[in-house]
Parts: C-alpha cells; sequence; structure tokens
C-alpha cells in the first residue's frame, strides 16, 4: 500500500496541533467540549485554535512570499510584536507594487 503524502498545511505542525485538531474534529468543531477534555476555559482553547489557523495560513504564504512568512512566523512567535509586523509587512508590499527592488 502507498504511503500518502500529508498536504503541506498539515505537515508543517506539530504533533501537539495535529491532536488539537483530531479532537476538535471529534469533538464535532465544539470548543466549549474540547475545553473541558482539556481541563482548561473556553478562551483559552479558543486562543490555542486562533494561532493554529495562523500556523495553516503561514504555510501557504511561505510559497507566495517568505519574507511575509518570515515576518509572520516572528510575530507567531513573538519574537515581533504584532503591530511591527503589520508596519513591515505593509511597507514591503508597498515597495513591492511600487517596483522598487
Amino acid at each position: 500500500m502507498p504511503m500518502e503524502l500529508l498536504p503541506e498545511w498539515m505537515a508543517g505542525l506539530e504533533e501537539e496541533d495535529v491532536a488539537f485538531i483530531k479532537r476538535f474534529i471529534l469533538a464535532s468543531g465544539s470548543l466549549k467540549e474540547v475545553a473541558g477534555q482539556y481541563g482548561v476555559t473556553y478562551p483559552t482553547v479558543r486562543l490555542r485554535l486562533d494561532r493554529l489557523i495562523q500556523k495553516i495560513k503561514l504555510v501557504e504564504d511561505t510559497a507566495a512570499d517568505p519574507y511575509i512568512a518570515t515576518i509572520k512566523r516572528l510575530a507567531m512567535n513573538e519574537k515581533l510584536d504584532l503591530d511591527t509586523a503589520k508596519v513591515l509587512i505593509a511597507a514591503y508590499k508597498k515597495t513591492r507594487s511600487q517596483g522598487v527592488p
């Protein structure tokens, strides 16, 4: 039986993230139920889901533009604050749209 390849967005996730996705799916998308399984509050699970969504988007963005992906990764890992990341990305996009190398 041939080994199936994981989608790129999933291959970039940690085992812990994949386990969270599995629990989320088995709970039919109920954040309240997942919060109970982990023994944490709803906002904690919501934050984790939001960060997971950002990770997945980051994998997709990496193929489109490695610079923007790097800025987002730094912000996600809290090495760069979100507002600074937004400013850097906006400036970069403006420079690119003006054709500046």
